[in-house]
């Protein structure tokens, strides 16, 4: 009987562990990325100049593209050389798709056969609840994922080629898809003036909708691109396909609507533009708020308000299972749904003629509560440490949070505990919240020994 008990516990505690265990795998893979990345941008032949960067930039510019924010302390053009650009693409890459991805992709490629731990990971961290065909399923995950990025690439080189040389064309197109595609924000057009992103293209219509479009497809999330290609009758598309396109529609027309009205006639961003280019201009803003992070207009520039709406749609960002970052498109749309029918009175939320469980509910509000409170705690620090108003040290944190990547100008100037919490900001965004949703919040919960007596007491 007591070899039995032995032999049992272990499986149990695996069993309930499980999923921390996952947690802790994709944490320290990304961890792993960020520190190798750092050590390699700090070599003196990463730096154009010859001379190494300094810990602290390389280590802020490894988090930054392996988790695919785009908030830099100096341009990438004129800081990297061409070694330096390749290994923040190589981050990027892997940040964008997934350290899993990379790694099966590895995996693939040698010919090895992939355990079961390496499944169940692999599931996890593209926010598939079976593992199901998992392997041939990340085979067409990774064939799309090249397909779009290449197509993407091929029409930026063109359109490039018109003004550039073909090679300079052809290293722009590659790099901007690879880097629209997985939300980063990085861009390498700092030749034409340190620091201008797309502020000086951001009217050119292919290559706005060109990003706009590999950002998009981006941020829908993988589970959404096999929903859609294997059912062609949308109504066959479960819930979460549905949610997530129309809630992907709703925020980018809302948010250039917005942009449009706090911005038509700001001199400073679209007031001087003619109509059209107002509305793709406006379009590009929406767009990249959406943790996109190129920046079209000059985001210091930007009227209160429209910080303001900026500051909101980063905060929401794209979906689960993607390349974006923020709160996720669904959480919002829970949070939305618990609101309004709590204020009818209703104790149930559903969607689309179906109920959304009350465990799914309390981990958006968990969520949506901790990236709250990690915002005004981080733009009180930079206030606190940096000579910057609170507005902008919001606009920061969240920025880092969410993993977008535009800034209101701020980042060279924090001081080295901002810029340290920034870092700290930028990893939890891509890793924190993915392994928090998969360790903690998909985790069965414990049934508790014993309960307190029930009080009443005054909300509200």
């Amino acid at each position: 009987m007591a070899t039995g008990k032995q032999t049992r516990r272990p499986r149990k505690r695996w069993k309930n562990r499980r999923a921390v265990s996952i947690s802790r795998i994709m944490a320290f893979a990304f961890l792993g990325i960020i520190l190798v990345g750092t050590l390699l941008l700090n070599l003196p032949a990463a730096s154009r100049s010859g001379h190494s960067a300094g810990i602290v930039t390389s280590l802020f510019t490894a988090t930054s593209a392996t988790c695919v924010t785009g908030l830099v302390l100096r341009d990438t053009w004129t800081q990297w050389s061409l070694f330096g650009q390749l290994v923040i693409l190589l981050m990027i890459q892997i940040g964008g798709l997934g350290f899993m991805s990379a790694a099966s992709l590895a995996y693939m490629t040698l010919r090895r056969k992939i355990g079961m731990r390496e499944q169940m990971v692999m599931a996890e961290a593209i926010g598939s609840s079976s593992m199901s065909n998992i392997v041939g399923h990340q085979r067409r995950l990774l064939a799309r994922a090249f397909a779009v990025e290449a197509i993407g690439a091929a029409i930026l080189t063109a359109r490039f080629s018109a003004d550039y040389p073909f090679v300079q064309a052809l290293k722009l197109g590659i790099f901007h898809s690879i880097s629209a595609f997985c939300n980063a924000g990085f861009d390498i057009l700092g030749f034409r003036e340190p620091g201008i992103s797309f502020m000086q293209i951001h009217t050119d219509p292919i290559v706005c909708i060109t990003a706009a479009a590999l950002v998009i497809l981006g941020g829908l999330g993988f589970l959404v691109w096999d929903d859609v290609l294997r059912e062609k009758n949308p109504r066959r598309w479960n819930v979460y396909t549905r949610l997530v396109l129309v809630t992907t529609g709703v925020l980018l027309l809302g948010g250039m609507l917005s942009v449009c009205l706090l911005e038509w006639n700001n001199p400073a961003t679209l007031g001087s533009l003619p109509f059209g280019q107002k509305l793709l201009a406006a379009f590009f803003q929406s767009m990249t708020l959406r943790t996109a992070g190129f920046a079209g207009l000059d985001q210091s520039l930007l009227t209160p308000a429209g910080k303001a709406v900026s500051i909101f749609l980063m905060l929401i960002g794209g979906s689960s299972g993607s390349t974006a970052g923020g709160l996720k498109t669904v959480t919002f749309v829970v949070l939305l749904m618990f609101l309004w029918n709590r204020m009818r009175g209703r104790y149930t939320v559903s969607v689309f003629h179906r109920t959304i469980s009350d465990d799914h509910v309390l981990n958006a509000i968990t969520i949506f509560i901790l990236m709250i409170t990690l915002s005004f705690i981080g733009a009180t620090v930079i206030c606190a440490t940096s000579q910057v108003d609170f507005g902008d040290s919001l606009f920061e944190t969240v920025s880092a949070l969410a993993t977008v990547g535009l800034s209101a100008g701020v980042t060279p100037r924090l001081s080295l505990p901002a810029r340290l919490m920034i870092i700290i900001f930028m990893y939890f965004g891509r890793v924190g919240v993915l392994t928090l949703s998969v360790g903690f919040l998909k985790k069965k919960p414990a049934g508790e020994k014993y309960t307190y007596a029930h009080t009443d007491l005054l909300i509200g």
